[in-house]
């Protein structure tokens, strides 16, 4: 990514004509540093592409959402975190409405123009007197997307907040992206929240194209603990404010473009992945030789999901042997006699033979705040990269507690 530049001081409010906003409304928490409600919004109208958990227990916000999409505009999110509003029959439904008609009021234009995410606990009803009261009350800023990155956190220890920019025909465009997600996170289709902005003229037709190759080889390759949120929802928004022809998958300004949107979205998957609950180390799984870039990704993403390889990491054990467990349990076809396995800079198994490295070796191999594992599957030239982190127990005490 050559031409492409990452700020992590930037956010989704780094793109020109981008305003956010967030408020502590006392959604769950009483503590009034911790913010709850938040708004993103476009100046212009937007074209946009969102993608969707799959689960078929969608939240009411994802319901929502999904109609107001069709047609490939949106101009504005609006966001609670605390209580997911996931179960709640029609009232939860009437409930999405009301946050999007709230939004609207505040920012003058039409319901259908928002897309709304709420995040939390599941099967509580939303306090949509004190949300309705936040989005009225909150103040919308030229730098307030790490605000509204601040306010989409539930279990999250930090905030994450990126942009990029990069130079096509003579003008520099920005891409900024906010994310959250710590527990309950193995994405199918989209994953937490991932709100990505920019102000290049992407043509309506090219936005969904874009974005969805990108999302599969970021945010649904990242996994914290195997399962998949009922609230899964992850947004582009392309305003044009930086003028400038249409940007099309024909234009020479679209390999920036996606390097850009890819850079972002990368930087924050990692940033979900290393911030998983209960957490000390982050997983990198790099896939070779599979037999297609599906079958990479399945034995990336179900290794980094292994309750027991995610342990063996964090209790510094050198069992490779739960790697190639977790790649057989993939289904990815494999040839052992032809497999190899390194964890680290170290071997572990080559062609059929397990190594043998001094255990000085082993364990540094394992110490860092990162650990690669790497395989090759000896069946092709599939690739894939997937991200994880290890499994303490911190992650059963927060998960133990989350409602009490």
């Amino acid at each position: 990514m050559t031409s492409v530049q990452l700020d992590e001081q930037g956010s989704v409010t780094t793109p020109a004509g981008f305003l956010a906003g967030a408020i502590h409304a006392g959604v769950k928490y009483d503590d009034p540093e911790r913010l709850d409600v938040g708004l993103l919004f476009s100046e212009r109208p937007c074209a946009a592409a969102a993608m969707f958990t799959r689960s078929t227990v969608p939240g009411a916000p994802v319901i929502v959402s999904r109609e107001h999409i069709r047609a490939g505009r949106a101009r504005a999110i609006v966001t609670n975190s605390g209580v997911a509003n996931v179960a709640t029959g029609e009232a939860g439904i009437r409930n999405a409405r009301t946050m999007c008609e709230a939004a609207a009021r505040k920012l003058g234009i039409e319901p259908d123009e928002l897309l709304v995410g709420s995040t939390g606990v599941i099967g509580w009803t939303l306090p949509i007197e004190k949300i309705c009261a936040g989005i009225a009350a909150l103040q919308l800023e030229r730098d307030g997307g790490s605000k509204l990155a601040r306010a989409i956190m539930t279990t999250d220890t930090r905030p994450k907040h990126v942009s990029a920019s990069f130079e096509a025909g003579g003008r520099r465009y920005h891409v900024g992206g906010v994310a959250k997600g710590s527990g309950m996170i193995h994405p199918d289709m989209a994953t937490m929240f991932g709100f990505v902005t920019t102000d290049a003229p992407v043509a309506a037709g090219f936005v969904d194209s874009l974005f969805r190759p990108i999302v599969d080889e970021t945010f649904n390759m990242m996994s914290v603990d195997g399962d998949t949120s009922t609230s899964d929802t992850v947004v582009l928004l392309a305003n044009g404010a930086g003028g400038g022809d249409a940007i099309g998958a024909a234009s020479p300004a679209a390999t920036p473009l996606r390097e850009a949107v890819f850079g972002v979205s990368h930087w924050l998957a990692r940033a979900l992945a290393a911030d998983g609950e209960g957490a000390t180390k982050l997983i990198e799984v790099r896939i070779s030789g599979a037999r297609s870039a599906e079958e990479a990704r399945r034995a990336a993403r179900t290794i980094t999901a292994s309750p027991l390889v995610k342990t063996a990491i964090y209790g510094n054990d050198f069992n490779w042997g739960r790697i190639l467990m977790a790649i057989g349990r993939s289904g990815a076809a494999i040839d052992l006699a032809r497999a190899t396995v390194a964890i680290g800079d170290v071997l572990a198994y080559r062609a059929g033979e397990p190594q043998s490295p001094p255990a000085e070796v082993a364990l540094a191999a394992l110490r860092g705040p990162e650990v690669v594992i790497s395989a090759d599957l000896g069946v092709g030239d599939g690739r894939a990269v997937g991200w994880g982190c290890d499994m303490t127990e911190e992650y059963i005490r927060i998960n133990a507690e989350y409602t009490t």
